[in-house]
């Protein structure tokens, strides 16, 4: 049986709220992420990129309608490091 595999970086509450998220979607806006976790710009930008050094998160800037946004997906790795993190946790609580 595969226990999975428990992630330290992933596991911090705003880092999981996040993969949570994004592993539902193919990719989302900054902003809609910011306003869904209720966190500043500054703490989520942090989070996103512990995320994004280890390779788990994608970030994407593009100009729409002359403003900049940025748009925030995650990798095949950060996906299979989340569902395995996830197997950890359900392994713990039974």
């Amino acid at each position: 049986m595969n226990y999975g595999s428990f992630d330290e970086l992933i596991h911090a509450p705003n880092r999981l709220m996040i993969c949570a998220i994004l592993e539902l979607v193919d990719e989302m806006e900054f902003a809609l992420l910011k306003d869904k976790l209720a966190v500043s710009k500054s703490v989520l930008s942090k989070q996103l990129k512990l995320l994004a050094d280890a390779n788990y998160l994608e970030i994407n800037k593009a100009t729409q309608n002359g403003r900049q946004r940025t748009w925030l997906s995650l990798t095949e790795e950060g996906t299979e490091a989340y569902k395995e993190h996830v197997k950890a946790l359900k392994s713990i609580v039974g």
